[in-house]
């Protein structure tokens, strides 16, 4: 870590030109020459930058049993995923290299790093507690498939089970609703001192807890608990809550930002809200600035020519196979000397509809800060665009779901819209003197319409996230009518 901390761009370079070493002779490598490139810019110029739906037909065969297409190394491991919202499967190529040098080294790396910011800890006197995904493996022609957690967890080092609970017969149960009472079962009488998992999974199995022990608090269930190592979604909507039924002050949260394609990032100092970028995972990084994504002056940089908050959508090329592949999310750097990041949101995951260009980062601090403002708990969201018909303005539409309820809505509807406007100017521009925008519309979810709409939708599960902002109005609409209105 210290050496990519001293030298990144010569760590990432030299990581590059390792990936196009070793995939020289596949079809890939063939197809683009790799054999003659020899620097990042001729990587470059020689390949296109790639979607999901530029390899899938490639993907494809390579789960048919296809060998020494992507990468050299034969990949028998795929992770499922249906993206944030799409209900269309992706099947993301797992190579055993990834699995070892990345995936698994990320684990290692944060413990180390949790260690060494935190010398008196008794992390290895219990057991972590983990939330995994909610798929089995299932086996295709040669080839297995499930949810990236499933797969770590199928394929994790028999040590390591030792300090994990639950066991890998529940862990890999498929039926999420038996599987979170299995858990809460099997776990309520371990000694576990950390938690591992998305925070909004974790805050129902955490409340489920609660429910069966009869106590008043996790401290009461597990009193050495002192980490939990969460990601998937933004922690910040739910950082009341954990606080409030744990309320031990010896508990610790941090974060990582981890994907099927790979494991990008960490926290590696104690109570930051920064990621360390990590970039010796044989992934290599390119962004591409908002500004300039998905129109003709699309502009793709390398790490040596990132700006300190400037908003980019990541491209990656991994030892899995995956050749300048648009991953879909965003993020912005917080420092450059080491290289440390935010994630902000997805490329897909914003309302622009009307040039305000707001992303989940200024979303989520704004209903953070009026909830605090209110004294009021926010569990779930969504939203989205009211388009304009004939002379009737714009607006954004929100149904949210509340563990403590607001006094007033229409407060909360003014004190939300008043704080997007000072989170985010074009927003604030739109809204001026209702030039544009109209004031945001609000309504309140009935309990558990979130967790309805996902398993609707089959898609109840540690891995699956609530869709938060969208530029269309299809999710909104079904929730919606799920809650009446």
């Amino acid at each position: 870590m210290e050496l990519f901390k001293k030298h990144p761009n010569e760590v990432q370079n030299e990581l590059l030109l390792d990936l196009v070493y070793k995939a020289q002779n596949t079809e890939f490598g063939k197809t683009y020459g790799f054999d003659e490139i020899n620097n990042y810019e001729t990587f470059k110029e020689r390949i296109p930058v790639q979607t999901y739906e530029n390899f899938e037909a490639t993907f494809e065969r390579c789960r048919q049993g296809e060998k020494n297409l992507i990468w050299p190394s034969p990949i028998t491991m795929f992770a499922k995923s249906s993206g944030t919202t799409g209900a269309k499967s992706k099947f993301i190529p797992v190579s055993q290299e990834a699995l070892e040098d990345c995936h698994y080294a990320a684990s290692k790396d944060l413990l180390c790093m949790y260690l060494n910011n935190n010398p008196d800890s008794k992390l290895f006197t219990g057991k972590s507690l983990r939330l995994g995904g909610s798929k089995e493996i299932y086996q295709d022609k040669g080839t297995s498939y499930g949810d990236l957690s499933a797969l770590l967890i199928h394929n994790m080092p028999f040590w390591a089970s030792y300090s994990s609970t639950p066991g890998n017969s529940v862990s890999l149960m498929s039926d999420w609703e038996t599987k979170m009472q299995a858990i809460v079962d099997e776990t309520i009488k371990e000694r576990v001192t950390s938690l591992a998992g998305v925070p909004s999974w974790m805050l129902v199995l955490l409340n489920d807890v609660l429910k069966t022990s009869g106590k008043n608090s996790i401290d009461e269930v597990w009193p050495d608990l002192e980490v939990y190592f969460h990601g998937g979604v933004s922690f910040e909507p739910y950082r009341i809550q954990y606080e409030q039924i744990i309320p031990s002050s010896k508990m610790k949260y941090y974060e990582i930002y981890n994907a099927s394609e790979g494991f990008f990032a960490a926290q590696d100092l104690n109570d930051s809200k920064d990621l360390l970028l990590m970039l010796d995972y044989g992934i290599f990084f390119e962004f591409i600035p908002m500004s300039t994504y998905g129109t003709p002056k699309e502009k793709v940089i390398s790490l040596s020519e990132v700006e300190i908050d400037t908003n980019y959508a990541i491209v990656i090329t991994t030892n899995s196979g995956l050749w300048r592949y648009k991953i879909g999310d965003t993020l912005r750097f917080t420092s450059l000397d080491p290289f440390r990041i935010r994630v902000t949101g997805r490329t897909k995951h914003h309302i622009n509809a009307f040039g305000e260009e707001l992303i989940i980062e200024n979303a989520e601090a704004a209903v953070k800060k009026t909830a605090f403002e209110l004294n009021c708990e926010v569990m779930e969201y969504t939203a989205a665009p009211v388009f304009m018909k004939g002379k009737k303005k714009g607006a954004h539409e929100w149904i949210l779901e509340f563990k403590t309820p607001p006094e007033s809505l229409s407060d909360f509807q003014i004190c939300l819209d008043k704080n997007l406007q000072e989170i985010n100017s074009d927003y604030e521009a739109k809204r001026y003197n209702n030039m544009t925008l109209d004031l945001l519309k609000i309504h309140q979810a009935k309990p558990k319409l979130f967790q309805n709409w996902l398993k609707q939708h089959n898609k109840l599960g540690g891995q699956h996230k609530i869709p938060r902002l969208s530029n269309n109005r299809e999710h909104l609409e079904e929730l919606l009518a799920l809650n009446g209105n």
